[in-house]
């Protein structure tokens, strides 16, 4: 089965529960003998490992640790909403990690990426080369799965009434590097172009000639959310797996590196003149 993924309202309402067990000074196998529950319902429960969230047990956990109105009545809302699908469910299999749910209730995205273009802005032909060459061992089903969800996962962000803002630095290889063939690239260059129209999307190229940068130990996405109660994440991808960073230290290093990262990048007029070049260079 696919790892489940938590979304913003289940990893805030997971805290929230651990925080009120606390409060009631209760031990987390305490708890669950009192709700004659395992206790591996309640750790579910409380690291948002659930994929469906029962609001009846969240009421019944609130009456346990005796929370008063009006958060009682938030906290059973937020469960009500947690039980939302998101657009991804019908590709767990390729999406099973944490990603794609903070994504969708992002506010802003800051990411750098210093070897491929990001997911979002990929064209079907580039994200088709880009899936061959990273996992050689699939197949050509596989390979046209992981296609269709990064076109949906697009198309659920970049299209809906209120996109996230998004800060995109490129490294100039990633402009520059023959990932594919020349048709392929050229229409991945000029979809560049193309996006650099929306409103909230903002792409720069880090040159080259910038020496040495902040960015040098690879790239990273940040991503903050629209309330306060959800502190930004940072999301680090690698072949070994999914870092993902939340501590008030580890995020304002990543914020100050992004700051000096695109204070150094071409500015986005200054970008678009290059990848204009190169799609002439490429014609």
């Amino acid at each position: 089965m696919a790892d489940h993924i938590p979304t913003v309202r289940q990893r805030r309402l997971a805290q929230a529960l651990r925080e009120l067990r606390h409060d009631a000074g209760m031990t987390q196998d305490a708890a669950a003998d009192r709700m004659g529950w395992h206790s591996s319902k309640l750790f579910r429960l409380e690291n948002a490992r659930s994929p469906r969230v029962d609001w009846l047990d969240v009421r019944e956990l609130l009456d346990l640790y005796g929370v008063p109105s009006p958060h009682r009545e938030a906290l059973i809302q937020l469960a009500r909403d947690a039980r939302m699908m998101g657009w991804w469910t019908p590709y767990r299999d390729v999406f099973t990690g944490s990603y794609v749910a903070l994504e969708d209730e992002a506010s802003v995205m800051r990411l750098y990426h210093p070897e491929l273009i990001p997911g979002l802005l990929q064209t079907e032909h580039y994200a088709r080369a880009v899936i061959r060459a990273v996992r050689p061992g699939y197949d050509e089903e596989s390979v046209e799965r992981r296609v269709t969800a990064r076109l949906a996962r697009q198309k659920a962000l970049l299209d809906r009434e209120s996109p996230p803002e998004l800060l995109c630095v490129l490294n100039e290889a990633v402009v520059r590097r023959q990932a594919t063939d020349a048709h392929v690239r050229m229409g991945q260059l000029r979809a560049l172009t193309d996006a650099a129209d929306r409103p909230r999307l903002t792409i720069q190229v880090l040159p080259f000639s910038a020496g040495a940068h902040a960015g040098l130990e690879g790239g990273f996405v940040l991503i903050e959310f629209p309330s306060q109660q959800d502190p930004d994440v940072v999301y680090v991808e690698g072949i070994m797996g999914d870092i993902y960073l939340e501590s008030v230290e580890e995020v304002k290093r990543y914020q100050s590196a992004f700051e000096r990262i695109q204070t150094i990048a071409l500015s986005p007029e200054e970008t678009f003149k290059l990848i204009s070049e190169l799609e002439r260079d490429e014609g």
